[in-house]
């Protein structure tokens, strides 16, 4: 018997027995398969989305590492590079939105969420720095505590697609200061909650504050990403730029920045953020009675910006007006 099993070979003495069904095949993880097999391991995931977004995040991932082939050390480079992102983030600094920033995709999720109509302010990314909530303002309150920078006079009204002024909206602004530092970047240095204010339009539409022109500035160098932009040969500068977030009843709210007309880097924003329609210049004003109005001395520095909302429902803008 024993002689005759060892002259069948190895396969007769592993065949199941008679009646009983063969084991399932292991499966084979090859270069080709394995996109599909991890897919596979997806399949009792409850939330359709989240098997969704998950099976294209590694079709794609599996993908990229077929195409480039990095070796082990690469492989192991680049995990290191997460985790220092990772490492660098805390209360004040978001070094995973600034990776985001520069890679261009927090502007690409812009883009697919904020497909408005024609004439509704364009949107632009949020930005590392929106760390903490705005105060609220009155009407032409001072929001430069330091007062570094050119002193000047932001101005606008916020209005409906069809030109309807919206009173009762609320406009959220933050920005850096003449010298190009936020608030958050400069703790003891500059005053908590500085360049900040939340305020509320008045009658018609109208909102305005007192502030200084910002500076360009460059984004942190002290992190993985500012070593990830030198090592590609990018400059880390974003042009002057002042944010907003408006928001009324009835109407979708807009993020979005004022880029001051004539700053260096407008053409070459280490984050893609710039858009025409948002370039604005700061004019000088001689004009006494429009000085006191907005209390200040003439002549004087006014940079008007006019946020233009979308009602709740308006139909997207089409590609072809999207360009």
């Amino acid at each position: 018997m024993a002689d005759t099993a060892a002259a069948q070979g190895p396969s007769a003495r592993t065949a199941p027995p008679a009646g009983r069904d063969a084991p399932p095949a292991l499966p084979d993880f090859t270069e080709e398969s394995s996109a599909a097999l991890v897919n596979a391991s997806w399949a009792g995931t409850g939330d359709d989305r989240l098997r969704e977004v998950l099976t294209s995040l590694v079709t794609h991932l599996h993908a990229f590492v077929r195409d480039t082939e990095p070796t082990h050390e690469e492989w192991e480079k680049a995990l290191r590079f997460l985790t220092a992102v990772g490492q660098k983030c805390d209360d004040t600094r978001q070094e995973f939105i600034l990776l985001s920033d520069v890679l261009g995709v927090s502007m690409l999720v812009d883009a697919i969420n904020n497909r408005k109509p024609r004439g509704a302010t364009d949107s632009t990314v949020l930005g590392p720095f929106h760390m903490v909530d705005s105060p609220p303002r009155p009407l032409g309150d001072e929001i430069s505590l330091d007062h570094v920078g050119t002193p000047c006079v932001v101005a606008g009204t916020v209005r409906s697609l069809d030109g309807t002024p919206l009173p009762g909206a609320l406009v959220d602004v933050w920005q850096a200061n003449g010298d190009g530092f936020y608030d958050v970047q400069q703790p003891g240095v500059q005053p908590d909650l500085n360049l900040r204010g939340l305020f509320t339009t008045d009658a018609q539409g109208r909102y305005w504050f007192r502030s200084v022109v910002p500076r360009h500035y460059p984004v942190p160098q002290d992190g993985p990403v500012a070593e990830l932009l030198r090592a590609t040969g990018r400059h880390p500068y974003r042009p002057a730029h002042i944010h907003f977030i408006g928001g009324a009843a009835g109407h979708q709210p807009v993020t979005t920045h004022l880029f001051v007309e004539g700053s260096p880097y407008l053409d070459s924003d280490a984050v893609f953020g710039v858009k025409r329609e948002l370039v604005t210049p700061v004019r000088e004003v001689d004009d006494a009675e429009r000085a006191a109005g907005f209390g200040v001395a003439a002549p004087f520095q006014l940079i008007e910006f006019d946020l233009v909302l979308a009602p709740e429902g308006a139909s997207e803008r089409s590609a072809a007006d999207r360009g």
